[in-house]
């Protein structure tokens, strides 16, 4: 792959596991499967079970692509900025 296509694709070197732990780890798993409506998030859910549904089906795996890519553009603030705590 050239130079110039790794720089444009924001999921190269991004494994689907990888995403799929990061979403599970941010959002938990019931909200995983409020966020994108599919049973491997919502009837006993594991890395395992949605790893084998996602790469068999597309169409999840682009949801599962499309979430993970907003949920790294915007990530969520910490109540206490380290360094910034308050001392008494």
């Amino acid at each position: 792959m050239p130079e110039s296509a790794r720089k444009s694709d924001p999921l190269h070197g991004v494994t689907l596991k990888a995403m799929v732990e990061h979403l599970s780890e941010r959002y938990g798993w019931a909200g995983l499967g409020e966020r994108i409506t599919i049973r491997c998030f919502t009837h006993d859910p594991s890395v395992t079970s949605s790893l084998k549904f996602l790469r068999k089906t597309p169409w999840a795996r682009e949801k599962v692509e499309s979430l993970y890519l907003h949920s790294v553009a915007h990530p969520r603030k910490s109540a206490v900025p380290k360094g910034d705590a308050a001392t008494s």
